[in-house]
This record gives structure tokens, C-alpha cells and sequence, in this order.
């Protein structure tokens, strides 16, 4: 195990580039009571200044509070969930692929971390109802408590896109459709040879609340690829052709959830827990729990069994 002043350094140095990124440019006013429908310890915009009839969208209140830098186009923004797991087990670490070299296969405990942010390239387009937005996503899985290795990164992706959000407004079973994204995405490991990894996808996600409870369908299609350069050329068996995710606020916990599946008689699929809660204005205590296929490009093929616990930026409500 490594020294824990290693550790603690990298954790403080990690938070202190990501809030420096992307936490607000100015203070903001932190509110701590429940019954205004605000958490505890939160950075959020005065009651004031929300539209009636949105004050209990769990949508429009969760993009009110993304840390942001800068006004209009070129503005930086939070996307997804940005946190760190200093500890993770993995119960069933994909081995086979690293080799018959037994000194280099992954061990059962790793760190894992994911940054996220989007940048606002045109506002207000198609009647003032949509932008365009650049986003990009890295979420890698590292190896340091392995000191026979060097405390090696085993597995980074890096996933880059653009994409149209159109505000929306209407009701369907019971929830208020937010907003409709359409998009390109690029995602990849970065390696060579037998471990290279990547696919190119058209996406849409369409995205619905009601009260505290958001809900969000990411259906997409992957473009074909030669089958010379396809190097997971059955990926789709495993991670589908879409995949649904939403969060329920309560009390300042955020209850988040992932569910995939390949809609196939061959069932494989993934699904991810996680629970938030915040300890102070630009920090929250996170828990999160992944089984399945995909969680990796690496392992998009095989099943991995996590549970990991840190500290998070953002969570998605």
C-alpha cells in the first residue's frame, strides 16, 4: 500500500486543478434550508430569480447550479459527473486481456476518476430554443497501489463530442420533458495493438423530471467501421444500443442510477448505483456501485463487479 501522504497529495492536487476549471467565477449564495427546495452546504441561485413554475424541476435547478466560467459563447461548464474514488474493489478484474504475464495483470483494488466539462459554442439558435456544445469526458482506472509496476494507469478513455440541446416543455406520462440533445461521439483509449479501443456514435438523449425525480433515455447508433480497422467490432453484443439514467434528490442525497442492456436473447448488460451527499459548498461524499459489461472500453466485453468511495464535484441533480 502506498504511503498515505502520496495519496493525499494527488487527491488534494486533483481537486485543486478541477475547482480552479470549474467552479463559479463569483461567489454564490449558499442556502441551507430543505424547505425551499435547496440542499444543505450547496452553491445555488437565489429563490428570486427562479421562474415560479420551475422552482420543483429537478432539470432546470440541477443547470442552474453548474459551476460555470463565463457568460455566453466559450463559457465553460460541468457536463457530467466529475468525481474521485480513492478506493475501489473490483471483484472480477479483467486479467485475460493484459497477457499470459502474470506480474502484469490489474489488481482487485484501483483508483477511479472521471472529469467532465462542455463548452458553449453558439447559444440561442432555432427560435432561441437551442445551442451547440462541445463536451468532453476522461474517466480513467489506476493501478496505484501496485508498486511492483510503478502504480501503472491501466485503462484511460477519452471521450470527446459535440452536440445540439433544444430546450423543451411538454408533458409525457406524468413528466415534463427538459430538454432533447442530438449529437456526434468519439471515444477511445488511446492504446495500440490488441488493447486499442474506439467507436464513433450518433446520439439523442431525451431528458424528463418531476419534482425531484429526473430521468433521462440516451438511445445511439454506432457508425460502421472496415472490419480492418474495427478492433471491438461486437461491442454493440454488450453494450447495446442505448442505455437510461436518471437521480432523485432527498434531503441533499442524490440517489443516482445507470441501467444498459443489449435488448438481446444473449442478455448482457451493466448497471450502476451511486449516492451522493454534500459536506461542503464545492464537495460531496460519494458512494458508487457498477456490475456488468462496458464500464471501460477494455471491458466492454467482460464483467466487472465495483464498488468505490470518494468525493465528487457535481452529481447530476
Amino acid at each position: 500500500m502506498p504511503r498515505p501522504k502520496i495519496l493525499l497529495f494527488f487527491l488534494a492536487a486533483f481537486f485543486a486543478i478541477a475547482l480552479m476549471v470549474i467552479s463559479p467565477c463569483s461567489p454564490c449564495l449558499a442556502e441551507q434550508s430543505d424547505t425551499a427546495g435547496e440542499e444543505p452546504g450547496e452553491a445555488v441561485s437565489t429563490q428570486e430569480d427562479i421562474p415560479a413554475k420551475e422552482k420543483e424541476s429537478a432539470i432546470r435547478r440541477s443547470e442552474r447550479k453548474e459551476r460555470r466560467i463565463g457568460d455566453g459563447v466559450l463559457s465553460l461548464s460541468t457536463h457530467r459527473q466529475n468525481y474521485f474514488l480513492p478506493f475501489t474493489y473490483n471483484s472480477n478484474p479483467n486479467r485475460d486481456t493484459y497477457g499470459d504475464a502474470g506480474e502484469n495483470k490489474p489488481g482487485n483494488i484501483e483508483v477511479k476518476f472521471q472529469l467532465s466539462f462542455k463548452v458553449l459554442l453558439w447559444e440561442k439558435i432555432f427560435w432561441d430554443r437551442g445551442d451547440l456544445f462541445f463536451g468532453y469526458t476522461q474517466l480513467s482506472f489506476w493501478q496505484l497501489y501496485d508498486k511492483k509496476l510503478s502504480s501503472p494507469f491501466r485503462e484511460t478513455n477519452y471521450e470527446p463530442e459535440v452536440f445540439f440541446k433544444f430546450d423543451t416543455d411538454f408533458n409525457v406520462l406524468g413528466l415534463t420533458n427538459r430538454f432533447i440533445t442530438f449529437g456526434f461521439n468519439h471515444e477511445s483509449n488511446g492504446k495500440s495493438g490488441d488493447l486499442s479501443r474506439s467507436w464513433n456514435r450518433i446520439f439523442a438523449v431525451i431528458a424528463a423530471d418531476h419534482g425531484n425525480f429526473a430521468i433521462a433515455l440516451k438511445p445511439w447508433y454506432r457508425i460502421p467501421e472496415d472490419k480492418d480497422d474495427d478492433d471491438n467490432r461486437d461491442i454493440e453484443k454488450y453494450m447495446g444500443y442505448g442505455e437510461l439514467f436518471g437521480a432523485y434528490r432527498w434531503k441533499g442525497n442524490v440517489f443516482s442510477f445507470l441501467f444498459r442492456n443489449n435488448l438481446r436473447q444473449n442478455n448482457r448488460g451493466a448497471v450502476e448505483l451511486g449516492w451522493s451527499y454534500p459536506i461542503t459548498t464545492n464537495l460531496r461524499l460519494y458512494a458508487q456501485y457498477f456490475n456488468g459489461y462496458g464500464e471501460s472500453l477494455v471491458d466492454y466485453d467482460h464483467s466487472v463487479n465495483r464498488i468505490g468511495f470518494g468525493v465528487m464535484l457535481n452529481d447530476w441533480l
